[in-house]
C-alpha cells in the first residue's frame, strides 16, 4: 500500500530520480526543494516518511528537522547528505533523524532504508526505541552501534556491523553477492575473492553460537537473507 512521502531535495536531476523511483513504488510524493517549506508541509504530521537533504537553501535541513521534532511530530525522517564523517552521521541522528543516507548511493539502498522506515513508523509512538532495528530477537541500535541477541550483546567488528545492518534493513529478503559487494565493500564489480563467505560464516557464528533458532540464511544459488525463523 502507497504512503505519503515528502521529498525535501534542491538538487533537481536527484529529486526527479527519486520521486520518479518512488511514484513506482506506488507511494504519493510531495517535493519541495527549499528547508522552509519542508517545515512547513511537515509540520502537520500528515506525511508517513520525510526525506530531507540536509544542505538546503531556505533553512539548513539539520534546523528544519529540529524545529519538526520541536513541533512534536514524530514521522520517520531519513536524511539525505554528501556529508559523510561519523561526527555528521551522529549529529544528524542527533537532530533526530532515523536514519542518514550518504550522497552518491543506490536507489536499492534508499528503498530498503525506506521500506525499513515505513515498516518502524506503523504504530510509532515517538522516543529513543523508533531507532531500533529488530528482527525476531535480534536488536540493533543504528546510533551506538550496538548489537544484541535476546539480551546478549553481540560484539562486531566494523565490517560486520556494516554487513549486518544491511541485511537487517532488508529483513525477509534475499541479498545477492552483487549487492553485498556494492552496499559493504564499495566494490562496483567482483574481485574474484571468498570475502563475503569469510564475513559471512563470521556474522554467522557471532549470531547464532548458544541459539537454538538460525537467523542468517543462505539461499542457495541466489544469496543471503536475515530472517528470524519460525
Amino acid at each position: 500500500m502507497g504512503r505519503r512521502i515528502l521529498l525535501v531535495e534542491d538538487d533537481r536531476e536527484t529529486a526527479v530520480y527519486l520521486v520518479r523511483g518512488l511514484v513506482e513504488e506506488g507511494h504519493s510524493v510531495e517535493h519541495v526543494a527549499d528547508g522552509r517549506d519542508g517545515l512547513f508541509l511537515a509540520s502537520d504530521g500528515s506525511f508517513d516518511l520525510i526525506i530531507l537533504d540536509r544542505m538546503l537553501p531556505g533553512m539548513d535541513g539539520l534546523a528544519a528537522l529540529r524545529a519538526i521534532r520541536a513541533a512534536g511530530v514524530s514521522t520517520p525522517v531519513l536524511i539525505l547528505s554528501a556529508l559523510a564523517s561519523v561526527g555528521d552521521r551522529i549529529e544528524g541522528l542527533e537532530s533526530g533523524s532515523d536514519d542518514y543516507l550518504v550522497k552518491p548511493f543506490s536507489y536499492g539502498e534508499l528503498q530498503a532504508r525506506v521500506n525499513a522506515l515505513l515498516r518502524r513508523g506503523e504504530g510509532r509512538g515517538g522516543g529513543a526505541a523508533d531507532l531500533r532495528i529488530t528482527v525476531g530477537d535480534l536488536e540493533i541500535e543504528p546510533l551506538a552501534r550496538s548489537v544484541k541477541r535476546a539480551g546478549r550483546k553481540i560484539d562486531l567488528k566494523p565490517r560486520e556491523y556494516r554487513l549486518l545492518e544491511y541485511l537487517a534493513r532488508n529483513e525477509g529478503r534475499v541479498v545477492t553477492r552483487t549487492m553485498l559487494l556494492e552496499q559493504v565493500w564499495d566494490y562496483h564489480f567482483d574481485p574474484g575473492t571468498n570475502v563475503i563467505d569469510v564475513h559471512i560464516s563470521r556474522l554467522r557464528r557471532k549470531l547464532e553460537e548458544g541459539f537454538e533458532r538460525p537467523i542468517l540464511h543462505t539461499v542457495r544459488g541466489a544469496g543471503y537473507k536475515l530472517e528470524a525463523s519460525g
